[in-house]
C-alpha cells in the first residue's frame, strides 16, 4: 500500500468515529420529540417481590461488668386482655334556662338532648340523660354512670 492510501484510509477511519461521537453528543442534547411511550406500549405492570432479611435476636443474659448483677429473669405466664369498653356515642347536651314555680318553689330546667327541646325538673330523664342538680349558671347530668357539668348557653 502506498503511503498516500494508509492516510485516506486513517483520515476516512478517524472522520467515522467523529462522526458517530458527534451524533450521540447531538441526541444526548436534544431528544427526538415525536416519539411518546404509553403504559399499552410499556405492557402490564408487574411490582417486584421484596424479600425480607432474615431477622435475629440477642440474648443478653450475661452479667452485668459494672454491677456485677445477673438480669432479671421474667417469669412467662398469661397476659389476661384488657376487654376495651366500647365508646358510647356523646350526647349533646345545652341547658338553656329555668323557672322556679310560685306556688310550691319548685325548679323547672330548659334542656336540649340531641335536639329535642324538653322541660325537666330535678332527677328527670330525657333519652337516658338524667337530671341530677343545677342552679342559675350550671346543670349536673349524669349519662351512662357519669356526670357531667353544662355550663347555660348564651
Amino acid at each position: 500500500m502506498k503511503k498516500n492510501q494508509r492516510t485516506y484510509l486513517l483520515l476516512g477511519l478517524v472522520l467515522t468515529v467523529w462522526g458517530l461521537l458527534g451524533l450521540r453528543i447531538v441526541r444526548t442534547v436534544s431528544p427526538p420529540t415525536g416519539v411518546s411511550r404509553t403504559v399499552a406500549d410499556i405492557g402490564e405492570f408487574r411490582p417486584v417481590a421484596i424479600k425480607r432479611p432474615d431477622s435475629f435476636g440477642i440474648v443478653a443474659d450475661y452479667r452485668d461488668p459494672f454491677l456485677g448483677t445477673l438480669p432479671r429473669s421474667e417469669v412467662p405466664g398469661k397476659k389476661e386482655a384488657v376487654p376495651k369498653k366500647e365508646a358510647l356515642p356523646e350526647k349533646d347536651i345545652r341547658y338553656t334556662g329555668f323557672i322556679t314555680e310560685n306556688t310550691t318553689g319548685k325548679k323547672i330546667f330548659f334542656l336540649t338532648v340531641d335536639g329535642q327541646q324538653q322541660m325537666l325538673d330535678e332527677n328527670g330523664v330525657l333519652g337516658g340523660v338524667r337530671l341530677v342538680s343545677g342552679d342559675a349558671e350550671k346543670i349536673k347530668v349524669r349519662y351512662h354512670g357519669k356526670t357531667k357539668s353544662v355550663p347555660i348557653a348564651q
